[in-house]
């Protein structure tokens, strides 16, 4: 089979080697003679795949021992139901909850939330079609917040946060589905990080949340006991059947990190393979991107050729050199380059060469 480059926003690309070693192990794991799929949840084989996927990611990220690193279902759109279940019932009612409107997924993000507490947007994008993160210092956040919900990376937009946001004595939510190891983080400035797995962590199915002890406790009577952050801590994510195939795929995408120099090396390969495509980009006069430069995703770059109609032989041209899935959200139109983890270089170097070629073939 001929080398194709996967450019999906997710599920997406995963590391050849953790993919030929899943196969290795798919029918027989270490001499068990079980695969992962058919193991016990509790037994001894399956904890010890789930205990070391959580000291792998604890080191990846440099999480305080004072927070708690869960494994749940649902995925990113189902946490945002789940992060006000657990925490607006810190606050007396009617509890608030800040958001920094960002693009698509904040604005998900929001509807959830509003189903349980009264939500206040702090800050928003949108009046410039979300191609910035809206400066902090405009920021109009509130001192009896429940919480402060941003999403630092928005998969649709192409906006992401190089910074920190500072909200006080809040805590701090982020929704880092579409970044979380990409990029090196401080997780004590957070009160809770959360993220899909199907970006940079390994199948669908799976989702990750680091929660800071003091803000488990405070569930609401109507939060599922199975999403409840106490209760899936106090059970060591085994309170339930939990995704277990996915969070072997996990663990071994978080050995992989950890092979190839953990999460700084795998940022500065980041930077490096975001500034071919934007610097492409901002050089050409075929295509663009509309987003600020100090707002534009490592991870996810859309961008649009500016003869639209030609958008339908750019991806058939695309296929045919094996580079796929580069049509963008339905929502926004356009193309989008997802540059997760696992997207090699020379896959963004063929994407650029492909680009190159087609602007001239259609000057």
């Amino acid at each position: 089979m001929a080398e194709v480059f996967n450019f999906s926003a997710g599920p997406a690309v995963l590391p050849k080697e953790v993919l030929a070693q899943a196969a290795a192990e798919m029918q027989d794991w270490h001499g068990s003679g079980m695969s992962v799929m058919e193991m016990s949840h509790r037994g001894p084989e399956f904890m010890s795949i789930c205990q070391a996927a959580v000291r792998d990611a604890r080191t990846l990220l440099n999480v305080p021992d004072n927070y708690q690193v869960l494994f749940l279902q649902g995925g990113g759109l189902a946490e945002n139901a789940i992060v006000p279940l657990n925490l607006v019932g810190r606050c007396a009612k009617p509890a608030k909850v800040d958001f920094v409107h960002t693009g698509s997924w904040s604005g998900k993000s929001i509807k959830e939330a509003a189903k349980y507490a009264h939500v206040h947007v702090a800050a928003s994008g949108q009046a410039g079609g979300f191609t910035a993160v809206p400066a902090q210092a405009d920021w109009q956040l509130s001192k009896d917040a429940a919480y402060v919900h941003v999403c630092t990376n928005e998969t649709i937009d192409g906006v992401e946060f190089h910074f920190t946001p500072e909200v006080g004595a809040v805590p701090l939510v982020a929704d880092m589905s579409s970044h979380i190891f990409s990029r090196e983080i401080e997780v004590a400035k957070y009160g809770v990080i959360f993220g899909g797995a199907q970006k940079n962590i390994g199948p669908a199915g799976l989702t990750i949340v680091i929660v800071r002890d003091d803000l488990l406790g405070h569930a609401l009577p109507i939060c599922p006991s199975a999403f409840d952050w106490q209760i899936i801590a106090q059970n060591e994510s085994m309170y339930n059947t939990p995704p277990t195939y996915a969070i072997y795929i996990a663990g071994l995408v978080f050995q992989w990190l950890l092979k190839n120099g953990g999460v700084a090396a795998q940022e500065q390969r980041n930077i490096a393979k975001a500034r071919i495509l934007y610097d492409y980009l901002d050089s050409s006069d075929f295509y663009q991107n509309r987003v600020e430069k100090n707002a534009r995703s490592r991870m996810n770059i859309p961008f649009y050729l500016k003869d639209e109609a030609r958008n339908a032989a750019f991806l058939q041209g695309a296929q045919a050199q094996g580079l796929l899935q580069l049509k963008g959200h339905k929502s926004v139109g356009g193309m989008r380059a997802s540059l997760y983890n696992a997207m090699p270089m020379e896959g963004v170097q063929a994407l650029v060469t492909f680009m190159q070629s087609f602007a001239m073939q259609n000057a």
